[in-house]
């Protein structure tokens, strides 16, 4: 008689640490991708979380303002080990790309040559790709039980991809779509499972201690301490370079652009395009285009542009300071008012989320608001994959299609992880760059 797999140990904080270190040097693809690769890593691989408590989890985050994806990290690292581990999962996924992103800022405006490292990250597109293909379809199998929850998925994906509409509405709408068909049609709306230990795939799940129960203090403190934090740095920005200085309004601008904009960096964009473009004078359209281009060819979030965005603005309104340290102090500000708000949005609702499942009248809600963001990563996937086949109107980058076959067969028919697989698609990314001149 074969004995049942045993539940993996409770990861230690050093062994999530480097997990959270890895996952900010290899989180490309925009939130698609890297709501792939956590799905990938903690539920398939490590089995540190359910698939239940992860699509819990994403729910949450999908209706806050700002990047979902760095949200998500910030929410799984601070179940795993509280507040420490929400704090060095969120700032650990950001921390890579704001590093690589300020060099290429500055070989940008310096203008430098950035060619050298595009081989890199061509190859890594197609990775992303087979890696979000292979997501969309696991997580749709798992969470798409009935034909409503099916049928919810596609008018969600409908939604949102032909019809613009916002995320915010349509996980709405499909909340009040679970909480009414829930009590009229329980088999169609069935109650999402709680965060038990096993997986319908018979592999038990790490068992997590209970989660951190909301109260009072623990509210207004979080509260008064990243308030503090968030706008301390604002306000020293105006004491010391003035009220109408660049960084000052920076600290301004990006801080309404975290709270007004919900949907990730797909939404903040084109308001974040207009009013620094537009409004203010910051920047040029094509500079804006250019920095758009470096975000998505690094990793972390894709809103890391507006990092981009303030290193241009300040070194083109530097004031009395060199353009180069105006630069990285615009940088830094943006960076900081863009990300500071996600942790407290986090820290603030994530004790309430985590009862919600165990609440049966509420289950059914939470099943169907999965089922919608089934359709909404659908969009993200096809989004990013059409623009990385296609990223000139009328023509097909058949390195992408081929690498990206390539990579989903070695990942699902192979069990390649996921490390592996990127490395190899970086190094024929780099080949490529060197013989596709000659080809072209």
């Amino acid at each position: 008689m074969m004995n049942e797999p045993a539940a993996p140990p409770a990861p230690s904080f050093g062994e999530a640490l480097r997990f959270w270190s890895k996952l900010g040097w290899i989180s490309f693809g925009g939130p698609a991708g890297q709501i792939a690769i956590m799905h990938k890593e903690l539920v398939e691989r490590r089995r540190w979380l359910s698939e239940d408590h992860f699509l819990h989890a994403l729910n949450f985050c999908m209706l806050l303002p700002g990047p979902e994806a760095q949200q998500l990290a910030t929410y799984l690292g601070w179940r795993l080990h509280g507040a420490r581990g929400g704090i060095a999962a969120g700032v650990l996924f950001v921390l890579p790309s704001a590093f690589i992103l300020l060099g290429l800022s500055w070989l940008y405006m310096a203008g430098g040559e950035v060619r050298w490292i595009q081989g890199i990250f061509h190859g890594l597109i197609p990775a992303v790709i087979a890696i979000v293909v292979a997501a969309v379809t696991r997580i749709g199998s798992k969470a798409l039980k009935t034909p409503a929850l099916r049928v919810l998925a596609l008018l969600a994906f409908v939604a949102i991809f032909f019809f613009k509409a916002p995320f915010v509405a349509i996980l709405l709408a499909a909340a009040a779509s679970g909480f009414m068909g829930g009590k009229r049609f329980p088999r169609q709306f069935p109650a999402a499972r709680g965060h038990g230990t096993t997986e319908t795939d018979g592999l038990p799940r790490v068992v997590l201690p209970p989660a951190p129960r909301a109260s009072g203090p623990r509210t207004a403190g979080v509260t008064l301490l990243c308030l503090a934090l968030w706008w301390l740095p604002v306000l020293a920005c105006g004491l010391l370079g003035g009220w109408q200085g660049i960084h000052f309004q920076q600290g301004l601008f990006f801080s309404k652009a975290a709270l007004v904009t919900f949907g990730g960096a797909y939404a903040v964009l084109p308001y974040v395009a207009q009013m620094a473009v537009e409004h203010h004078g910051w920047l040029g359209q094509r500079q804006m285009m250019g920095g758009l281009g470096l975000a998505e060819s690094t990793p972390g979030p894709l809103i890391m542009v507006l990092q981009f965005v303030g290193f241009v603005a300040a070194w083109q309104n530097p004031g009395e300071l060199p353009p180069l340290l105006a630069a990285i102090l615009g940088a830094a500000i943006t960076t900081w008012v863009t990300f500071l708000p996600c942790f407290l949005f986090v820290f603030l609702g994530a004790p309430h989320v985590e009862g919600l499942r165990e609440r049966p009248a509420l289950a059914s809600t939470l099943g169907a608001i999965t089922a919608a963001v089934v359709g909404v990563i659908l969009n993200l996937a096809i989004w990013f994959g059409w623009h990385a086949v296609r990223p000139v109107a009328g023509t097909i980058d058949g390195f992408v299609v081929v690498v990206a076959i390539g990579a989903w067969l070695a990942m699902e028919r192979f069990k390649v992880g996921v490390i592996p697989t990127l490395g190899a698609c970086a190094l024929l990314g780099i080949a490529w760059s060197m013989v596709a001149p000659a080809v072209g």
